[in-house]
């Protein structure tokens, strides 16, 4: 066994089951060892930016490590935003890039793909993983490779392994699996009974989700809770598709002045918010209706639990809601659970051009007539949009907001499960990645990609109406997908957008792209309501 194969096989045993990549020379020997191992599969795409966008979707939807392997310098720096992302949404990919070795990192010459020194690309990963390490000693390496995998598992972010090709072929030894950190039961014991005393003294305590329920495993434990405790269970929209096949008491998505104005006085009227894995992020609270006191609930995430000024340090979630399983018994609600939200049906097949509400509508009869799919979604109005399709396995850049995530999201999506997963994306993030399409038949991947195609960047033209910068050619995608493999559709009304639809989900084999033609402006409902709070919060003086 060599340390490359000693990596393969660690990474299988932390959960990985895939690996996307893209070779380049100090990366070749790598990628060799990767291929003829077997040890997980290997994708390579075209681009980097679509390897970290596929890695991370793979390891939000498995609750496992993702995987992106890359070359040095010029790979690599190309995949920092995508790890930037995957580390502001708690999303564990591990980086493993190719390196030069160590008689050409002292041969006195500049090497190719170098920036400003050797270790120049190490210091950048730095910023955005939280931890690091340079396989450069094969008797030690076992025990970084060790460490490394483990912090990513109990922190849920990203990590960077740096393998010079002089060490690709080095002996290895079997990497031992780590224990994660576990909770001072003392204080554990005193954390439980404080939320509980919390939850038990409030007259109408709700519960929020976020993220990092699903990052470690927790979805069925906290639905347990939630029917144990009889709170009613938003989710916050970073966590959209959260409990999706869960039988928690579910209402809906908590938007603030964006979203359903029963479920904003749900939250903000609580006297006893309890936030499970909540990322405390401008777009899950900075559209609030009425401003949130956040001493006044409880958040447990980052591994430890506040309550106002009270902080339990060193909590982990998993060791919170176990703890709390443990305690809870049955209780009645002291106010009436409401019914969760219902989603638009019924797309209308005449000749009215097509609003995102539409497209909505079209999804939400599609999954009803076929079966729930996994969606990916780009930013911009089709993540917003997808606030009124029905609750399903979903991941999405809802925080980070980075364009370019949705089409190679969707890849790794079926990559990593098999699903046929349902892509929204914009016009001018498709522009960015939407060509890794083209790799779809090399795989047998065949999913059903929806263009918001305006010819703008719309969402940035909600914030600045008058810019001629937001204004976009207009591209003729489904006349491109058949070069790329695909099929596609190019529609304008909304008979044929629900003529499109039917014929995609039947079409197995080959991707099925609609290109959905929507006017300048027109944009979903919950866009147009965030756009506004968002504006109205910036147009406030601050004190």
């Amino acid at each position: 066994m060599n340390i490359t194969e000693s990596l393969l096989h660690a990474l299988k045993a932390h959960g990985a089951q895939e690996i996307f990549g893209i070779p380049g020379d100090f990366a070749l020997d790598l990628f060799k060892v990767i291929e003829d191992s077997r040890v997980l599969p290997l994708y390579t795409l075209s681009h980097e930016p679509s390897v970290g966008f596929a890695a991370d979707a793979a390891a939000r939807l498995n609750c496992g490590l993702g995987v992106a392997a890359i070359t040095y310098g010029a790979g690599a720096l190309n995949i920092v935003n995508p790890v930037a992302a995957a580390y502001a949404e708690k999303s564990p990919v591990v980086v493993i890039s190719g390196a030069p070795g160590e008689q050409e990192e002292h041969s006195g010459l500049l090497l190719h793909h170098q920036a400003k020194t050797i270790d120049s690309q190490s210091l950048i990963f730095k910023e955005v993983t939280c931890d690091q390490v340079k396989l450069d000693d094969a008797d030690r390496a076992a025990n970084d490779i060790a460490r490394v995998l483990k912090n990513c598992r109990q922190t849920s972010r990203p990590v960077y392994i740096e393998l010079p090709r002089d060490q690709v072929f080095q002996p290895g030894r079997p990497v031992s699996k780590l224990a994660l950190s576990r909770p001072d039961p003392d204080a554990l014991e005193a954390c439980v009974q404080e939320v509980l005393n919390r939850l038990d003294g409030a007259k109408f305590p709700v519960l929020m989700v976020g993220v990092e329920i699903r990052r470690y495993r927790l979805e069925q434990k906290v639905a347990q809770l939630a029917q144990k405790l009889a709170l009613p269970v938003v989710t916050s929209f970073m966590g959209r598709g959260l409990l999706a096949n869960t039988k928690a008491p579910l209402l809906g998505t908590y938007m603030g002045v964006a979203g359903d104005p029963d479920i904003t006085r749900c939250v903000e009227e609580s006297d006893a918010l309890l936030l499970l894995g909540v990322i405390l992020s401008d777009t899950n609270f900075g559209v609030s209706k009425k401003q949130i006191d956040l001493r006044k609930t409880v958040q447990a995430v980052d591994g430890q639990v506040s309550l106002g000024f009270h902080v339990y340090p060193k909590i982990p979630l998993d060791a919170l809601v176990d703890g709390l399983l443990q305690r809870v018994s049955s209780r009645q609600p002291q106010s009436e659970i409401r019914p969760k939200v219902s989603y638009p049906r019924g797309l209308q097949a005449d000749d009215n051009t097509i609003t995102p509400t539409d497209i909505a509508k079209g999804v939400n009869d599609l999954m009803a007539d076929h079966g729930g799919m996994p969606i990916a979604a780009d930013t911009g109005d089709c993540l917003f949009t997808a606030l009124e399709i029905e609750n399903t396995a979903f991941v999405a850049p809802g925080y980070y907001a980075t364009m370019g995530f949705g089409v190679p999201a969707g890849l790794g999506i079926q990559a990593t499960s098999g699903e046929r997963p349902l892509i929204l994306v914009g016009d001018g993030a498709f522009q960015m990645t939407g060509w890794e399409l083209g790799n779809c038949s090399r795989y047998g991947w065949d999913p059903i990609v929806l263009v918001f195609n305006n010819s703008s960047w719309e969402m940035l033209r909600a914030f600045q109406p008058h810019a001629g910068f937001n204004d976009l050619n207009e591209w003729r995608f489904a006349e491109l997908a058949n070069a790329l493999g695909g099929e596609g559709q190019r529609v304008s009304t909304r008979r044929e957008l629900k003529q499109a639809l039917d014929t995609a989900v039947r079409q197995r084999g080959r991707f099925q792209l609609i290109d959905i033609r929507i006017p300048r402006g027109v944009l979903s409902n919950t866009l147009a309501r965030f756009v506004a709070g968002i504006k109205e919060r910036r147009s406030k003086p601050t004190t």
